[in-house]
């Protein structure tokens, strides 16, 4: 399979949401690619609607914060066929002794805050250092989404600050959506699978092997 990677970080918010440019085949490749993608993040930015929304097509409005779910579920990505496993892992402080092993395992990281809450927002900072200790590097996929964009009066933190953060954290994609009004759901995954997909050791063998990402 042959990606091409934009060599440098393109920002776009709103309704347009890839950021780190666009990853295209130079030829179609029909081999499937297996992708574990998993959102770590505080309770109440939206992470779990952005899932159910993303496999379902429904907008969830309350979702219980102490349950860890799972789904699964086929795209095509770029002309390459992809079977998606996403773990919404749980929001509450009990269950933050399970994040070394998610991000252990990890291949990238959706990062998620409310655009209508500071203090989600003041915290991906100190989850990002975290996942760069323990991957020990400092080229991880990620992407850094401030979610509830539908609700623009209520906004606290701006876009300006979301695309500074992202610019700080290196290689970070940025984008703000909506799972209630749809929007940019899709492309987020869709980027983060991308962004995996470059970073694919070069000299792996094409032949009957089954590329596996791991989102965070």
């Amino acid at each position: 399979m042959d990606w091409l990677c934009a060599p440098s970080q393109q920002a776009v918010v709103g309704l347009v949401v890839p950021l780190i440019g666009v990853l295209q085949h130079t030829r179609i490749d029909t081999t499937r690619q297996s992708s574990i993608i998993t959102n770590i993040s505080r309770r109440g930015v939206g992470k779990s609607a952005l899932t159910v929304q993303f496999v379902q097509g429904i907008f969830v409005e309350k979702y219980d914060p102490t349950i860890e779910d799972s789904y699964r579920k086929q795209v095509e990505v770029d002309n390459q066929q992809c079977m998606l496993e996403i773990l919404d892992t749980a929001g509450t402080e009990q269950f933050t002794a399970m994040r070394d092993l998610y991000m252990k395992n990890g291949q990238g990281f959706v990062l998620v805050y409310s655009i209508t809450a500071q203090s989600t927002f003041n915290d991906l900072q100190d989850l990002r250092e975290q996942i760069l200790r323990i991957k020990d590097t400092d080229d991880v996929p990620m992407v850094l989404v401030g979610n509830k964009c539908d609700l623009e009066d209520e906004r606290v933190v701006g876009k300006d600050q979301g695309l500074n953060l992202a610019k700080q954290f290196n290689n970070c994609s940025f984008m703000e959506t909506s799972a209630k009004a749809k929007i940019g759901v899709t492309h987020l995954f869709y980027d983060l699978v991308r962004q995996i997909a470059c970073r694919m050791p070069e000299n792996q063998p094409k032949r009957n092997k089954r590329k596996k990402c791991i989102i965070l």
